[in-house]
């Protein structure tokens, strides 16, 4: 199953960033430190039109520390970016966020003139409780609901940055599956939007695989299983989650193991590394060159013969 969730008010909130672009010296994209890859909006190096970009990964007292070290790396070495890790609500962290701005613009203060900043990202990634952060009081809506940001606003912080604020913005198709997989786990798309069952065995195969020893901790597993149906269907087991005859309540199980995923029961975990980003971006290419080559294919077969 593919995930995809973009509502209208996403579809406004593009239009929206389009028109403010070109007032904007900087854009801050709020990253989830567990998933900086998949929680990248491929829209933006085309709303940016070439501006610089600081990669913010968020939630990283969530995140496993060396992979954070390894994305930050990574956007480090691209043109035009610069990245950190942060919490949203620790304050001296918070604060290196103007400082970073600041110093890119050093002479703005000499003109009295305010750095417009934009901040960016998708929903649940924390951006509302880091706008609220910066600002020094209650400006956003923050919660772990996806999409409590409706409409854009401006907000003075600190030392001359005005600050744009946006919904928090998916894209209308995610195209690398794994990758819609992850942020559903995540908690980026509405539980209402997706099957649980189908996401919790995608999470479950990549717990095995990255984090074995922090899922025999959480469950008490001497042995695992060696797939994430098989790892659900244990864990409701393990729980007591049992209907009539003692079938397994897969469906509560598979909500337990997202729910203490999201809730940092599991660990610090990061469901992702750069290398795992070269690889599957490497494979979406070659998946659109073979679609293209049918395409071609299917109109060459339509053409007239003479």
């Amino acid at each position: 199953m593919a995930i995809q969730w973009f509502p209208g008010h996403m579809h406004r909130a593009r239009t929206q960033i389009a028109e403010l672009m070109p007032q904007i010296d900087l854009v801050i994209e709020v990253l989830d430190a567990r998933l900086p890859y998949s929680s990248e909006n491929p829209l933006i190096p085309d709303l940016s039109a070439g501006k610089t970009i600081l990669k913010l990964l968020n939630k990283a007292d969530l995140a496993d520390e060396k992979h954070t070290k390894a994305w930050i790396e990574h956007y480090n070495s691209l043109p035009n970016t610069r990245a950190m890790a942060i919490t949203g609500l620790d304050k001296k962290q918070v604060k290196s966020i103007t400082k970073f701005c600041l110093n890119l613009f050093p002479d703005r203060g000499a003109q009295k003139k305010a750095i417009r900043a934009m901040i960016l990202g998708i929903p649940n990634v924390g951006k509302s409780t880091l706008v609220n952060s910066l600002a020094g009081r209650m400006i956003a809506k923050a919660g772990n609901t996806p999409a409590l940001t409706r409409h854009p606003q401006h907000i003075k912080i600190a030392d001359g940055i005005v600050l744009s604020d946006t919904p928090g913005m998916l894209w209308p198709k995610i195209h690398n599956i794994a990758s819609g997989f992850r942020l559903a786990a995540s908690g980026a798309v509405r539980d209402t939007a997706l099957e649980y069952f189908e996401v919790a065995e995608y999470t479950a195969n990549m717990l095995l695989q990255l984090y074995p020893d922090e899922v025999k901790a959480r469950y008490k597993i001497d042995e695992l299983p060696k797939t994430g149906e098989l790892l659900i269907e244990l864990i409701g087991r393990k729980r007591g989650f049992l209907r009539a005859g003692g079938v397994v309540d897969v469906h509560k199980a598979a909500e337990i193991l997202i729910h203490e995923l999201r809730g940092g029961k599991m660990g610090r975990v990061t469901y992702e590394t750069p290398e795992m980003k070269i690889e599957e971006e490497q494979a979406l290419v070659i998946l659109a060159q073979v679609k293209a080559k049918e395409e071609q294919e299917k109109k060459d077969r339509k053409k007239p013969q003479r």
